[in-house]
């Protein structure tokens, strides 16, 4: 359906990533072959786009845009130049540009040139010296797997023995 001509790939054969999308390995060199059965391409928010509206999905997301509403996807990374404005949530959560909202995440990572507005909920959180946070971080831990006790037994006390003291 939509394709793109490279020096390697010719045309009509589509450029994949060879690696999973981030922002530090755009410069990349690409792989002309498919990707394997069962692998996710990253999806791409260009820097020319500006983007309102919810985006949610199970992928990858490199956001380089403006998003001007919730984000919630698998991998997310918000690349140098990105502005977004609202909830951001992913397993995995990498900040470089700008988020004015809160960041959920279970990994979430503030590089040197992010600049984050808003509460960070994580399982692990590092910021980068040079990173701007305003707002509060909450840590939440997975809720450990109950082990099933058995119910307490009531004990019968007949009311003759209870009279007699």
């Amino acid at each position: 359906m939509f394709s793109k001509t490279t020096s390697t790939g010719g045309p009509g054969r589509p450029t994949t990533p060879s690696q999973p999308i981030s922002s530090s390995n755009l410069d990349a060199p690409r792989s002309a072959a498919a990707p394997r059965q069962g692998a996710r391409v990253a999806s791409i928010l260009g820097a020319d786009l500006v983007f309102e509206g919810s985006i949610s999905g199970e992928g990858e997301l490199l956001v380089d845009g403006a998003v001007k509403g919730d984000i919630h996807v698998s991998r997310l990374v918000i690349g140098e130049h990105a502005h977004v404005e609202g909830t951001v949530r992913g397993v995995s959560v990498e900040v470089r540009g700008q988020v004015t909202g809160n960041v959920e995440g279970k990994s979430v990572h503030l590089l040197q040139s992010a600049h984050v507005e808003g509460d960070i909920t994580h399982e692990q959180l590092s910021i980068d010296v040079g990173a701007f946070f305003q707002g509060r971080c909450s840590q939440f831990r997975p809720q450990p797997v109950a082990v099933a006790q058995p119910a307490p037994v009531a004990e019968v006390i007949p009311l003759d023995a209870h009279q007699a003291s």
